[in-house]
């Protein structure tokens, strides 16, 4: 099979296409025909040397996938071979491949309104936006939630799982994705290039930050005491939580298939859709990171690997 692994850390350049011996699934396992994969910030945070030491290369990247079931390891009744499924991957495995195999745990039915692409751009993004929100963070019906970076990736799963859950959502982004935002339901969206978000925000329950840096320390003075401050980038400042008596949380998403399942429920019931600015195929991997990396992304950037059978 075709996959793209690295064999050192750096820019783009270290991406290459490699022929690899197509897995077997083992037991609780079954063994997916990848048909998209998506491509995540942490794709090219790993490939620059962050979080994985040399020990972990060579490595194929890529978190999260779509694609059917080509067999099934021992014990697995939940799935059968022509299954369409999509998972967020484990740290063993990687989907910038033609095949994955992958614990069952972690893997869902796709969501039938969405075709492959689509299906791939969910998994990692969506399963950070959803336990952020309601693992970490604990958004109920009727709070208010601030979303720092609500146009990207992870930011417009959030808007609207937060709008599903019942949810006041207000946003900060950039101006060209403030309607963008509110058409995902958003009943605000504050340009942070021309406005302060404090000016216009008080008393929220949560915030969720996919920003960090002065952002996440701006955010303490718009939050309601007893609220939460939730990141996936930093984790939040302890003694002014403990002085404003707000909670902090810094957290990696984990797989996990439960949860892919309730996502993609509510993606067949109309009420979340992922949104998809460009699709590469698998040897243009390089490019598609270095699209990521270098360029305001709305929503997900996908790998078109291979055409459905």
């Amino acid at each position: 099979m075709k996959a793209v692994r690295i064999h050192e850390f750096g820019g783009p350049e270290t991406l290459k296409v490699e022929e690899l011996a197509k897995p077997e699934p083992k037991a609780a396992e079954v063994l997916i025909r990848i048909l998209g994969a998506s491509v995540n910030p942490v794709d090219y945070k790993i490939r620059q040397g962050g979080y994985l030491g040399e020990d972990a290369l060579p490595l194929t990247l890529g978190r999260d996938v779509a694609g059917v079931i080509e067999a099934v390891g021992d014990g697995v009744d939940e799935f059968k071979e022509g299954d369409a499924v999509y998972a967020m991957l484990d740290r063993a495995h990687g989907g910038y491949a033609e095949y994955v195999a992958e614990p069952i745990s972690n893997c869902a039915k796709k969501p039938a309104k969405l075709d492959f692409i689509q299906a791939a751009a969910v998994p990692l993004a969506g399963l950070t936006a959803w336990q952020g929100l309601f693992d970490h963070g604990g958004l109920k019906d009727g709070q208010t939630v601030l979303i720092h970076g609500a146009g990207g990736g992870v930011g417009h799963f959030a808007v609207q799982f937060a709008v599903a859950r019942g949810a006041k959502v207000i946003a900060t982004c950039s101006g060209q994705d403030a309607d963008f935002v509110k058409g995902l339901g958003a009943v605000e969206a504050i340009d942070y290039h021309k406005e302060r978000f404090e000016d216009r925000v008080h008393d929220v329950d949560l915030v969720y930050d996919l920003v960090g840096g002065e952002t996440q320390a701006r955010s303490f003075a718009v939050i309601a005491n007893g609220g939460v401050l939730v990141s996936t980038l930093q984790e939040p400042d302890k003694a002014r939580a403990a002085e404003r008596r707000i909670r902090g949380a810094h957290y990696m998403a984990a797989p996990n298939g439960a949860q892919l399942a309730e996502i993609g429920r509510l993606i067949d019931a109309g009420k979340v859709a992922p949104s998809i600015q460009g699709v590469f195929p698998l040897a243009e991997a390089a490019q598609a990171e270095q699209t990521l990396e270098t360029e305001h992304v709305r929503g997900k950037v996908v790998l078109s690997v291979q055409p459905p059978a």
